[in-house]
């Protein structure tokens, strides 16, 4: 039988009640409204879109804990409400921000570690005490990541170096090493 995850992924998420074609459109709505309803002190709002409606119909309630040990890490249980990340409008506008998209809470990972959140293409973050990691493209490579202790990549306010181009000359006119 194929899967739609690994099975280290489709284990723990079966055990805690997910199974394909769930789907909670009434929660995910409510959510969707709290949401948008909340302005923050400092007149931050919430964005809410199609993709994080969707995680939270398909995924919303679930306590999804890992069952074998972590690939590179201690795996992560992930709990999908977006609720707890609700007084954090500011830093989900924030990241957003700095992404150049609009970013959403989905849930938390670990025992209140840190607060899971989706963009508006579908990619999901990790917003910790030590920073802001990438975890993957989607829900799905996220939870994967997260369920199987895959190492998550760091968000940098600096871009990495720009290698220099094919045919350039060093110092003295010397040349690129690569190329001759």
């Amino acid at each position: 039988m194929t899967t739609r995850f690994p099975v280290a992924v489709d284990d723990p998420l079966r055990t805690a009640g997910w199974e394909p074609g769930r789907w909670d459109i009434r929660q995910a709505e409510q959510w969707a409204d709290t949401l948008r309803g909340h302005i923050s002190p400092g007149g931050h709002r919430h964005a809410v879109f199609p993709a994080a409606v969707e995680v939270w119909a398909e995924f919303g309630t679930l306590h999804i804990t890992p069952t074998g040990p972590g690939r590179h890490l201690a795996p992560s249980p992930v709990y999908i409400d977006p609720l707890p990340g609700l007084h954090s409008a500011r830093t989900f506008s924030d990241l957003g921000r700095a992404l150049g998209t609009q970013v959403c809470p989905i849930g938390i990972e670990g025992e209140d570690e840190a607060l899971l959140a989706i963009d508006a293409e579908r990619r999901v973050y990790s917003i910790d005490a030590t920073g802001d990691w990438y975890l993957g493209a989607d829900f799905d490579a996220a939870l994967s990541a997260l369920l199987m202790g895959l190492v998550p990549a760091r968000l940098s306010a600096t871009p990495p170096p720009t290698p220099p181009p094919e045919s350039s000359t060093g110092p003295e006119g010397l040349t690129n090493a690569r190329t001759g």
